[in-house]
């Protein structure tokens, strides 16, 4: 096997993905801690998580370049699960929800994704960019002695708030000078290393550590199946959750691929990425982690930072656990003002700002598609968010299709009648495709030529049946034409007399 191409299968330059790999390393540590939280399980739950999913979904995953870890959308999820049942009930449900992405995977199911309208993606890009934005707001909060959180104010706020505008500035200006080191990278490095000038001067810092809630030293987690009945009981407790967060992983997982597929003009494999993310939560459980799916966040500051390859995410993985293992004390002093100054610049390189000016020129119709999936991914969630935009936008198809549907009709000097029929024919059109005939009492003969139509579904065969009974019972001679072997079978089992022409 050719390391490198393995590695660097798009190209790239192994010193970009390895820094690159290095500044995601550091972005997910919050991250983990925060979705960790939200989850109701410990902040190195969390962590590991994202140590796990994101080096296995590099090793062995479908989309170079793109960072899997901890997720929120997942999070939202896991918070019922474990405060009615328990952390060990998580972690079951996380191998649960690997084995159906695995049978996804196996099955080709992946290749459903394609199917997604553009008004549909463009709306969850933007939405969830919309909820990162949201989610740093949590970094602006300082937790007293006694648990209670409050809004930074006065001096605090001030001091926050020049950090944040100072990294995204680094983050922003830099590559305008020189690409070499990761701007991101460079922006919490820099911002790093002020903090302690301000801190020494009495001023306080928002840092790491403020999230870990005296979390202060962590252990690598053993190999263990969860601590839970294996029984009928437990399967049903956790089907329903797996099936969500297996649903809720690949729809976001997917979705990513396909943004970095197009922000790198490379390609993919979706059903290949569905095998990983389910490998990735697997031994999330098994290691008693929370498990996770691709974040799209990570994944722009990686693509934005110059990563292609696998490197970059093996490189984040490694570099995360190392973190995690051995540079806890100095993780720990990063200021979260530079972590959010480098998320705060990945909303604004996520979100589709040609947005504001394609709506006004695109259907009404996907215009309020785009404004529905952004609104619900931000509300809800996104695997509501998609499932509501792919049934609307299927809706609209429908109604606009059953609208195209014409027969053409020719009259003979022998009273033959032709009617020559456009269009698709299928439970949505079935009514415009009854109106489309006349009595033709008088007429010796009928064809029906379906030689420009489309028989799609069981409602235009019968259809099609209804016209043919019309026609026997005024003792009308019918024949076909155009209409396929498997159509004229399904005729003939309805007791049509198929005549064909």
């Amino acid at each position: 096997m050719n390391l490198k191409k393995f590695l660097m299968p798009h190209g790239g330059s192994i010193t970009t993905d390895t820094l690159s790999g290095l500044t995601v390393a550091l972005a997910l540590v919050p991250e983990a801690i925060a979705f960790a939280l939200v989850a109701g399980v410990s902040p190195f739950v969390g962590l590991y998580a994202a140590f796990f999913m994101c080096f296995i979904t590099a090793l062995i995953g479908g989309r170079p370049g793109m960072i899997s870890g901890a997720t929120g959308s997942m999070a939202v999820v896991m918070v019922a699960l474990v405060h009615e049942y328990g952390i060990n009930m998580l972690f079951a449900t996380a191998i649960l929800t690997g084995l159906i992405q695995i049978v996804v995977g196996m099955l080709g199911l992946s290749k459903f994704i394609r199917m997604m309208p553009k008004p549909v993606m463009v709306g969850f890009v933007n939405g969830l960019a919309i909820v990162i934005f949201l989610a740093q707001f949590s970094q602006f909060k300082i937790t007293n002695s006694e648990g209670v959180s409050h809004w930074l104010t006065g001096q605090d706020l001030n001091i926050m708030i020049a950090l944040v505008l100072l990294a995204m500035a680094i983050t922003h200006f830099l590559p305008k000078f020189t690409k070499k080191i990761p701007s991101a990278l460079a922006a919490i490095i820099i911002v790093s290393l002020i903090a302690p000038i301000l801190k020494s001067n009495g001023l306080h810092v928002q840092e790491v550590a403020d999230m870990m809630g005296g979390v202060s030293t962590l252990a690598f987690p053993s190999l263990a199946l969860p601590n839970v009945a294996l029984s009928l009981q437990t399967l049903a407790i956790i089907t329903p959750y797996a099936f969500i967060l297996a649903t809720i992983g690949l729809a976001e997982s997917l979705m990513t691929l396909n943004l970095i597929d197009a922000k790198t003009q490379t390609t993919g494999r979706g059903s290949k990425e569905c095998l990983a993310q389910g490998a990735g939560n697997i031994v999330s459980g098994l290691f008693s982690s929370m498990g996770g799916c691709a974040m799209i966040g990570q994944s722009m500051i990686n693509v934005s930072s110059g990563g292609r390859g696998r490197l970059s995410g093996l490189v984040a993985g490694a570099c995360l656990l190392f973190f995690i293992l051995f540079a806890w004390p100095l993780i720990k002093l990063i200021p979260l003002a530079a972590l959010v100054g480098v998320m705060f610049m990945v909303v604004i390189e996520t979100f589709e700002w040609a947005t504001f000016d394609f709506i006004k020129k695109i259907p009404p119709f996907d215009a309020l598609l785009i404004t529905v999936v952004t609104v619900v991914t931000v509300v809800e969630d996104l695997a509501i968010a998609v499932i509501v935009g792919v049934i609307l936008a299927s809706l609209n198809f429908s109604w606009q299709t059953s609208k195209h549907i014409h027969a053409k009709k020719n009259q003979s000097d022998h009273g033959n009648i032709n009617y020559e029929i456009e269009g698709l024919i299928f439970f949505s059109s079935t009514t415009s495709f009854r109106e489309q005939f006349d009595e033709d009492l008088e007429a010796k003969q009928v064809t029906l030529d379906f030689t420009k139509a489309r028989v799609c579904d069981h409602s235009a065969i019968d259809a099609i049946y209804e016209l043919s009974l019309y026609y026997k019972e005024k003792n009308i001679p019918v024949k076909f034409k155009g209409l396929s072997s498997r159509c004229m079978k399904l005729l003939t089992k309805a007791d049509v007399k198929v005549t064909p022409h």
